[in-house]
């Protein structure tokens, strides 16, 4: 069966489209241009489905590539036979293709190659054949001092052990080990002995057993993690009986002395071949299926937070706040540039909480200041009381700055800011993510900012592909203005990548903004095939032909002018008149190249062309008088924001510099398998305190809305929560917030901005 057809039957989908994907790829087409702008071509497969099909795809041609290779080693060794070679073809996994390679692998020596060595072979195939009387007689011809074989018993411990290898290299017996181990395999994790104080935080696990098909992907995480630490110990078992007896059921058919010495044998080869081998291959296979399930939470939890609701082009103050040191403040203008630098001391005495707010209310005046954006660290909810009480009318932000000293310290901004020091650069990090989270988020490495489940413990390969993967379909998905986008969101466009954004600038610093697409075109090394992939995602605001700023892709442009001349408007009138549109039949424009899912998305777009999808920026604040742990009491009700989002709850921001947890089964009244059927990154809820541990700053919240007394800990949790997890979180700071009664205000910032 080729790859086409397996991947087909696997997806459900016909043929021809995973025939059309896999050529558009292998053409250099990107996921989100073939989603977009080739639905006819594709049976309108979206982006999950592209990405299933490509990754698919790939594993099966490095299963082909690995049968040839197969192939050709046993062809070397003169063993290849027709039917071998038909069996081998016909694998569908690389573990059943390594079960027919294992024979015939090349081996340094083992117990077995060297009792063949000694002649004990035919010896072994007695005891196979089982029909022999006096075994002891038959072994005694195998004696020979020469090869060493000094005893009978000798001979027969010879025998079992080719008896044991040929067993373990038997590819139905391996599947018989392999499915009883996933089907009744246990993992056993418990402290080593003497590390019980330094192991708390995996307490969890002193003395843990699950069925290994029952254990989601963070606790086998957790317990690899403690594991590698050297603090848990951690096997993987299944009962003999379970396996024992359908091994002996294949080989044993008689009774007496051989079946004895073949059923020594069969005992010997599970417990010293089989069973490790089958073990050591459940621990690759459980880790690969957690890290898939831990990266694709990861890189969900980055999408919703790359497209969490920007405040738009604002002129705005941003805060990076600190106490001792002082806080560092910047203006930024609507395009993001910085215009002024300065520190505040608001919480050193009352000198400098006079001359900070002197300073404050001179910068808003002076810049015309639409905003304040404060970063969630240290002295951040300090920062922002004292903002408050200036009674400024104009929206105070908290902001994440997760990830915010890396940027800082990066080449990026020193690029963008050499003449200064890393503290500016990351208070003007911190205001950018305010006005466009998505446009300054790109320029940080996504497993920086912090919304992972064991990011460092997963394969950071496939991490960075999966995170790529997002952040690519992200900022395609809201499309970049061509004008004012960095070089680094540029990377990201369809078709383009560093090598062509930098050259994007270059272009616009030497020749000034870019006044059409088809401009695109004179860009040095941007050719046709680049063109026809990143021009429909790269807008122009503003620009003197409509089309240019909208999502339509220039190769439907004639289309959309043919429809505005069958409507005797013009390709203006038809932007701004709902009428005109209405009166469009796309049924008339359907051909052999275009198809109706086009030309239903052209004139979707026509109706709101360059609509930003995300979400409206709304206000937000925590709740006054609440700043820290020791501010908590069980069963307070109080508002906060998800940053992150693992596979046994969510953590919230509650603005007490720790965020707190709602687990699994606190975060709704009814059952939730996965939390994102409830909650997403950035998404603003109501918490209740159920429990407050100051001594480890630990929080435990729930989303439940009765009015239940708070539970204990041993009822709300079934199962061990990461504390691992909970750990690491607390550099899972805060999300963006907006505080002060400015609804109206907001709404015209972000009305402003999605304008």
């Amino acid at each position: 069966m080729s790859p086409e057809i397996s991947i087909a039957q696997e997806l459900n989908i016909q043929l021809k489209q995973v025939q059309t994907t896999i050529q558009l790829l292998d053409e250099g087409a990107t996921i989100p241009f073939i989603a977009r702008y080739r639905k006819e071509m594709t049976g309108s497969l979206d982006e999950v489905q592209i990405v299933t099909i490509r990754d698919r795809m790939q594993q099966l041609r490095d299963l082909d590539k690995r049968k040839e290779a197969v192939l050709k080693s046993i062809l070397e060794q003169e063993k290849l036979t027709p039917d071998l070679e038909a069996q081998i073809r016909a694998t569908a996994t690389m573990s059943a293709l390594e079960d027919l390679y294992l024979p015939y692998k090349p081996k340094r020596k083992t117990r077995a190659s060297i009792a063949r060595e000694k002649g004990l072979l035919p010896l072994a195939e007695i005891l196979f054949a089982q029909d022999v009387r006096n075994l002891q007689t038959r072994a005694e011809a195998f004696i020979d001092s020469e090869k060493g074989v000094d005893s009978i018993d000798q001979a027969l411990a010879g025998a079992r052990d080719i008896v044991a290898e040929i067993i373990n290299e038997d590819p139905e017996v391996r599947t018989i080990a392999r499915r009883m181990l996933e089907k009744k395999g246990k993992f056993v994790c418990q402290v080593i002995a003497g590390k019980e104080a330094s192991a708390q935080k995996y307490r969890d696990y002193f003395d843990w057993t699950e069925l290994i098909k029952d254990a989601p992907s963070h606790r086998i995480l957790a317990m690899r993690r403690g594991e590698k630490e050297e603090l848990l110990s951690l096997g993987i078992t299944v009962d003999e009986s379970e396996v024992l007896p359908q091994i002996e059921k294949k080989y044993i058919t008689s009774v007496g002395e051989a079946a004895d010495q073949l059923r020594l044998a069969i005992q010997d080869s599970y417990k010293r071949l089989l069973k490790p081998s089958m073990e050591n291959e459940m621990r690759v296979s459980t880790r690969q299926q957690a890290d898939e399930e831990a990266i694709k939470v990861f890189a969900e939890n980055v999408r919703q937070l790359l497209l969490a609701a920007p405040l738009g082009a604002v002129s705005l103050i941003a805060i990076d706040p600190g106490f001792r040191t002082g806080c560092k403040t910047v203006v930024l203008n609507e395009q993001g540039s910085l215009l002024e630098n300065t520190a505040i001391f608001p919480h050193n005495g009352a000198g400098g909480e006079a001359e900070a707010k002197k300073t404050i209310i001179h910068l808003v005046d002076k810049y015309h200041v639409g905003a304040i954006a404060i970063g969630n660290g240290t002295a951040g909810r300090e920062t922002e009381t004292f903002i408050r009480n200036l009674s400024l009318t104009i929206p105070i932000v908290m902001v994440n700055e997760s990830g915010a000293s890396i940027y800082s310290a990066s080449e990026v901004a020193r690029e963008e800011f050499p003449e200064q020091d890393i503290t500016v650069r990351g208070a003007v990090s911190i205001g950018r993510r305010l006005m466009d989270p998505l446009a300054e988020l790109v320029k940080i490495d996504p497993k920086s900012i912090g919304v992972g489940q064991y990011q460092h413990d997963v394969d950071q390969n496939k991490l960075q592909s999966a995170l790529d993967d997002t952040v690519i379909s992200c900022v395609n998905a809201v499309g970049v203005e061509l004008n004012t986008a960095s070089k680094q969101i540029l990377a990201y466009v369809s078709g383009l990548g560093p090598a062509l954004a930098q050259q994007i600038v270059n272009y616009r610093r030497e020749n000034g903004p870019f006044t059409s697409r088809k401009e695109l075109k004179k860009v040095p090394r941007l050719g046709a095939k680049a063109f026809e992939q990143s021009a429909a995602f790269l807008r122009i605001r503003d620009a003197k032909y409509p089309l240019d700023a909208s999502a339509v892709h220039p190769e439907r442009y004639a289309l959309v002018e043919m429809m505005a001349k069958d409507l005797s408007a013009s390709v203006q009138e038809l932007l701004r008149d709902d009428q005109l549109r209405k009166q469009i039949d796309p049924k008339r424009y359907v051909s052999s190249e275009v198809g109706l899912p086009t030309l239903h998305d052209i004139l979707a777009e026509l109706a709101k062309p360059g609509l930003d999808p995300r979400d409206q920026f709304e206000q937000f604040s925590f709740t006054e008088g609440v700043n820290s742990v020791k501010d908590l009491r069980v069963g307070m009700r109080l508002p906060g924001i998800v940053t992150n989002i693992t596979n046994f709850g969510a953590f919230v921001d509650i603005g007490v510099h720790q965020d707190g947890m709602v687990h699994l089964s606190q975060l709704a009244n009814r059952y939730v398998q996965d939390p994102r059927e409830v909650v997403k990154v950035q998404q603003k809820v109501e918490v209740t305190v159920i429990e407050v541990d100051e001594q480890r700053n630990r929080i435990s919240l729930s989303m439940k809305n009765d009015d239940a007394q708070p539970r204990k800990r041993q009822d709300r949790v079934d199962r061990p929560t990461d504390k691992s997890a909970k750990h690491t979180n607390k550099q899972n700071k805060k999300q963006q917030h907006a505080g002060g009664d400015m609804a109206t205000k907001l709404a015209q910032l972000a009305s402003k901005f999605k304008s």
